[in-house]
C-alpha cells in the first residue's frame, strides 16, 4: 500500500510540474496552444519531461520501493566486501565511487540506477549474497557497474522520452483529425471533449504497446553489453556460472529498471516487452564472445 500510495502522489507531483512548464513555454515563446507547435511542445514536454524526472528521483524511489539501506560505514565482513568489490569495479570503469546499498529479498537480484555515472546506486539483495559463490556474486556487481559506465540509465531515458513524444503527439493529432472529419462544413458537431479525449487515451494506450516494444528492445540489447562488461571485470566463468544459476532460480519479482539479470520469457510474444533476453541467449551470447 506505502508503495502505491508514494508511487501516485510522485506522477502527481510530477504531472504538475509539468503542466506549469509547459503553460510557462507557451507563454515565453508565444506558441498556439491548438497549434501543431503546441501540441509538438505539449508532447516533448510531457515526453522527455516525465522521462527526466523519473530519472532524477530513480535512486531515491529505488531505495523507498525495495526498503533498501546504504551502506555508509560497514557493519561486518560481507558489507566490507561489498563496498570493496563496487569501488575496485567503479575505478576499473572510470566512474565515480556509487551508493552501495542492501536490501532484504530472498530474490537474487541487484540493480543499478541514478541520473549520472558519478552519482548512482548500486543495490544487492541479501538473497543474491546468500545464494551465490562470491566469485559469482562479483559477476553480478561487474554486471552492474556495466551498466553505470555504459551510460544505460540515461540512454533508455532518452529513447523512452522521443517514444513517449511521439506517442503523445500521434495519439491527439489523430484524435484532432478524426475530429476534423466529423464536422460539417459550418464547423458544427466534432467529436466533443469527452469524446475527444477518450479517443487520446485509446490511441495513447495503442502506440503505447508499441512504443514499449521499442524500448524493451533497446534494453535488452544493453544487458548484452552489460554481461560483456561484468566478464571483463569479474571473468567469463564467474559471469556465466552467475547467469546459470539465475536460470535454475525462480524468476524475480522486481520490475522494470531494478529486474536484476531479468526474465526468462515463455513465449515469442512475451519476449518483445522483456527488458531483458532470455538467459539462455544471454549465456550462450558470453560463451561465443571472444
Amino acid at each position: 500500500m506505502q508503495r502505491i500510495v508514494l508511487f501516485l502522489l510522485t506522477n502527481l507531483a510530477i504531472m504538475l510540474v509539468l503542466s506549469v512548464t509547459l503553460s510557462i513555454l507557451m507563454s515565453v515563446f508565444g506558441i498556439d496552444r491548438q497549434g501543431i507547435g503546441g501540441l509538438l511542445m505539449l508532447a516533448c514536454v510531457f515526453g522527455f519531461g516525465g522521462a527526466f524526472i523519473s530519472l532524477l528521483m530513480s535512486k531515491w524511489m529505488a531505495k523507498r520501493s525495495v526498503g533498501a539501506y546504504v551502506i555508509e560505514q560497514p557493519k561486518n565482513s560481507t558489507e566490507q566486501w561489498l563496498l570493496s568489490t563496487v569501488k575496485q569495479y567503479a575505478e576499473t570503469a572510470g566512474i565515480g565511487m556509487p551508493e552501495v546499498a542492501l536490501y532484504q529479498s530472498p530474490d537474487m537480484n541487484a540493480f543499478a540506477t541514478g541520473a549520472n555515472k558519478n552519482n548512482a546506486l548500486v543495490a544487492v539483495s541479501t538473497g543474491l549474497l546468500e545464494n551465490m559463490s562470491q566469485a559469482e556474486a562479483e559477476a553480478v556487481i561487474g554486471h552492474e557497474i556495466s551498466h553505470v559506465a555504459n551510460g544505460d540509465m540515461v540512454t533508455l531515458t532518452l529513447v523512452q522520452g522521443v517514444v513517449n513524444t511521439f506517442v503523445i503527439f500521434l495519439a491527439r493529432l489523430i484524435a484532432g483529425i478524426i475530429d476534423n472529419a466529423t464536422r460539417s462544413n459550418n464547423n458544427q458537431g466534432g467529436l466533443g471533449g469527452f469524446a475527444y479525449f477518450g479517443i487520446v487515451i485509446v490511441l495513447e494506450m495503442i502506440l503505447g504497446v508499441l512504443a514499449s516494444i521499442i524500448v524493451a528492445w533497446f534494453s535488452r540489447k544493453r544487458e548484452y553489453r552489460a554481461d560483456i562488461g561484468g566478464a571483463q571485470l569479474a571473468g567469463k566463468s564467474a559471469m556465466i556460472g552467475a547467469l546459470e544459476k539465475l536460470k535454475r532460480s525462480q524468476d524475480s519479482q522486481l520490475e522494470g529498471s531494478m529486474m536484476a539479470f531479468g526474465i526468462n520469457s515463455k513465449s515469442k510474444f512475451t519476449s518483445l516487452f522483456a527488458s531483458h533476453p532470455p538467459l539462455d541467449e544471454r549465456i550462450q551470447a558470453l560463451k561465443n564472445a571472444q
